[in-house]
């Protein structure tokens, strides 16, 4: 996963700021880290992603798990996802499914990896 992060980081931040640049209009005003700070970093972005593209939650629960709310994972999904297909990366589906963050802990917790079959 690290891997991943590293090879997506660096080309998520220059499209990120390229379309705000061209929100903008132009260059900035302000110097970096003049705005508002991002809810999730880059890293947390991907890792975000992943999980949505796994099928394994909604996009709400998903952001309840990082602290923020599903309209920031969708963004993140939007700018990851175009990333992973540029890298040739497919998100395979899994099995499991996961409605609330106690059913997360419940299987974190029993770790029976038998019940979840992989998908591809």
């Amino acid at each position: 996963m690290n891997r991943l992060i590293k090879q997506l980081s660096q080309r998520l931040d220059e499209l990120r700021e390229h379309g705000r640049s061209q929100q903008r209009g132009g260059d900035r005003i302000r110097a970096r880290g003049a705005d508002a700070k991002d809810k999730l970093t880059t890293a947390d972005r991907v890792l975000a992603a992943v999980p949505y593209l796994r099928k394994l939650g909604t996009r709400d629960l998903i952001g309840q798990l990082c602290g923020v709310n599903g309209s920031t994972i969708t963004r993140a999904v939007q700018q990851v996802q175009p990333l992973l297909a540029e890298n040739g990366r497919t998100i395979p589906p899994s099995t499991a499914r996961f409605r609330t963050p106690a059913d997360v802990t419940a299987f974190i917790t029993n770790n029976d990896s038998k019940k979840i079959r992989s998908a591809c």
